[in-house]
């Protein structure tokens, strides 16, 4: 029996998205000697990190926690006998979280300015991204879909054969990252990044950040057909 002639082609899905929604990033850190003390002050502190959010015009919920962890600290010192050896420091929290919003260059400056001169002192890094990334990953599927078929189509013409039925989709689900993070490190030198504005209170914040690319692939096999 005549083996049923195939093709199998990748095709590649390419967008350009002009990000829409910023993401602070706000990490609290602190460590204390009893492991209850820390959960206490990581409490404390996040309430006051709340605090300040709501008034700046969210609701508390707006902040999203992305990891919290506790974990013992230690560290090296040396002995008079020059032994190196490590000792307890403290029960260390990390509490990191994330705050969305519309791009707005004027809201961001008042935004760092409060966290800047907040009560609590956290690190804070941004970036931006896109409101719907499920519809991008789709447009993405659908373009790497019609690059395949097009290229599919063009190799069986060339061939003198038709395309026939799909036999066979492969697609890795592969992790897209929907974000431009054109400032890295520490925002708490907020002042290094633009002027204040003191009677507005906030940074101005002069940032056009560059369109996210994306591109995903998905592999294809086709019958052939006379």
């Amino acid at each position: 029996m005549e083996r049923e002639a195939t093709i199998r082609v990748t095709g590649k899905g390419m967008l350009r998205l002009k990000p829409d929604v910023t993401r602070i990033t706000i990490t609290l850190t602190g460590c204390y000697k009893e492991y209850a003390e820390s959960l206490k002050r990581s409490s404390e502190d996040t309430e006051s990190l709340k605090d300040v959010i709501v008034g700046l015009g969210f609701e508390k919920t707006d902040l999203k926690t992305l990891m919290f962890n506790v974990q013992t600290r230690t560290e090296s010192y040396q002995t008079k006998d020059h032994e190196w050896k490590e000792r307890f420091v403290g029960y260390e929290f990390r509490h990191m979280l994330k705050l969305d919003f519309p791009s707005d260059n004027e809201r961001l400056g008042k935004i760092l300015y409060a966290l800047a001169h907040a009560k609590v002192k956290p690190e804070l890094q941004f970036s931006y991204t896109v409101k719907d990334p499920e519809a991008s990953k789709n447009a993405l599927l659908a373009a790497a879909m019609a690059d395949a078929r097009t290229k599919a189509t063009i190799l069986a013409g060339a061939s003198g054969v038709k395309l026939g039925d799909i036999l066979r989709i492969d697609y890795s689900f592969a992790q897209i990252d929907f974000t431009c993070r054109p400032m890295n490190g520490n925002l708490m030198m907020a002042k290094a990044y633009g002027a204040v504005d003191e009677c507005a209170r906030s940074y101005d914040m002069d940032i056009e950040p560059d369109d996210i690319e994306v591109s995903d692939t998905v592999t294809v096999v086709w019958t052939l057909k006379k």
